[in-house]
């Protein structure tokens, strides 16, 4: 898709998302009593607007959100200001915010998951690996195997793998059906509950290809593909057969590299191929075993069923923030984006994965606004929230004025400096060529 097009959905998506926000705010404001002066779409240079009742609805000429302005804004001692307001009303008024944002990803995540989606479907599932002392080695499975049936049932997607794995019961055994090499072997074996995955497993990764041989001084051999490799991508395009991958090779420019991903074990290890003087077509020296039959069937689930993912996505967000904090250490500079990161990380989604992915992005993006307003730091809703509850349990009893400005003038200065690194790291990952290897 043209990647003027995507950054005009990136920038209404983001518009949409803080307009949203700002009307979360604005509605909770007016229900508690608040004067508000102007509710603005986009930000000023003011194109237009319309006086209603006591407050002016503006169109303004910079469409990345919106604004709500009450009279007084943060001093109590004005009537009908927001900090005139008892401490609970002012707590609503500052989560109203992200309690929008939250519900609008919920129903973005929703409608995602309610598309078709492309399943890779073939003749079996392959073995990648085999995790060591786990149910699967024990049982005799190898990498490269085909596992063409499960309790008697055909296998086709990985889902009907984990699917079945995942919802037998405690000791229960399960028979499996392998094709290996050209032989057919029977193996039974019974699952273990894995804590960090929170569902029963057999410890195998799964894969569509494998690679069988590498021929020594090869293109492949030099490139450092060994056998055993998986090829997951070529250039960011996924490779589910051979068709695929040489669809992928062709894309490659004259005298250019091709960057492979491949899973090795349980590690994901990026490399280069050298291009030649003409199309690449093929790995030359890689001899690939390929499950038969692989092909794309759309699947569209029911929407009580991806009602319960977009749920299950935003419950489980928390748990996912905490579980990447490993990475955050690691590469900062993947994991904290602002602005611009975002629209390159939508482009790169849509670019691979098809348009659909701006619903995705688009409910990641609010997931993430209204969390991050959640932080207890003034000026965000967060800082408010705490204020709000801290005058609360006090019974009423304020915050001195003095004290709260010096709050939130050392808060102001924390998030100003924390979007201008967040924003340098933005650019000079576009100017260093740089992506997030989606």
């Amino acid at each position: 898709m043209n990647i003027a097009i995507i950054i005009i959905l990136f920038v209404v998506t983001l518009f949409v998302v803080v307009s949203i926000h700002e009307l979360g705010h604005f509605i909770t404001a007016r229900r508690a009593g608040v004067k508000i002066e102007e509710f603005g779409l986009g930000y000023p240079p003011r194109l237009f607007g319309i006086k209603w009742g006591d407050t002016l609805y503006s169109i303004n000429a910079i469409p990345v959100g919106a604004f709500v302005k009450s009279v007084g804004e943060n001093d109590p001692m004005v009537s009908g200001s927001i900090a005139s307001k008892g401490p609970w009303r002012r707590l609503g008024i500052y989560a109203a915010g992200p309690v929008a944002n939250i519900f609008l990803a919920f129903i973005l995540l929703s409608a995602f998951f309610m598309l078709p989606a492309g399943v890779i479907a073939g003749n079996g599932v392959m073995v990648h690996s085999v995790r060591v002392g786990s149910p699967a080695e024990i049982s005799g499975m190898e990498p490269g195997d085909v596992i063409l049936e499960i309790n008697g049932e055909h296998v086709h997607t990985w889902g009907d793998v984990q699917s079945t794995i995942a919802s037998c019961k405690e000791g229960e055994e399960i028979t499996f059906i392998l094709q290996r090499d050209d032989t057919q072997q029977k193996t039974s074996l019974k699952p273990r509950y894995d804590p960090i995955l929170e569902r029963r497993a057999i410890g195998i990764v799964l894969c569509w290809n494998i690679v069988s041989k590498v021929e020594e001084g090869s293109e492949a051999y030099t490139a450092g593909i060994l056998a055993g490799d998986t090829i997951v991508s070529v250039n960011g395009q996924a490779v589910h057969n051979s068709e695929s991958m040489s669809e992928a090779l062709k894309n490659v420019a004259d005298e250019q590299e091709a960057q492979l991903v491949l899973l090795r074990g349980e590690e994901v290890v990026i490399t280069k191929l050298a291009g030649e003087s003409g199309t690449i077509q093929q790995i030359v020296g890689a001899e690939l075993s390929w499950v038969k039959g692989i092909h794309i069937e759309h699947e569209r689930l029911s929407v009580w069923k991806a009602t319960y993912l977009g749920g299950s996505f935003i419950i489980h967000m928390p748990q996912m923030l905490v579980a990447s904090i490993p990475l955050i250490k690691e590469d900062p500079g993947k994991a904290l984006v602002g602005p611009i990161g975002a629209g390159q990380l939508v482009i790169e989604a849509v670019r691979s994965s098809g348009l659909s992915n701006v619903l995705l992005m688009a409910g990641i993006i609010s997931l993430g606004i209204g969390l991050f307003n959640l932080f207890p730091i003034p000026p965000l809703d967060g800082g408010g929230m705490l204020v709000a509850v801290i005058e609360g349990v006090r019974r009423g009893k304020r915050l001195s004025q003095r004290a709260l400005r010096l709050v939130y003038t050392v808060g102001t200065a924390f998030l100003i400096a924390l979007m201008v690194m967040i924003t340098f790291n933005d650019i000079l990952r576009l100017i260093e060529g740089r992506n997030f290897g989606l």
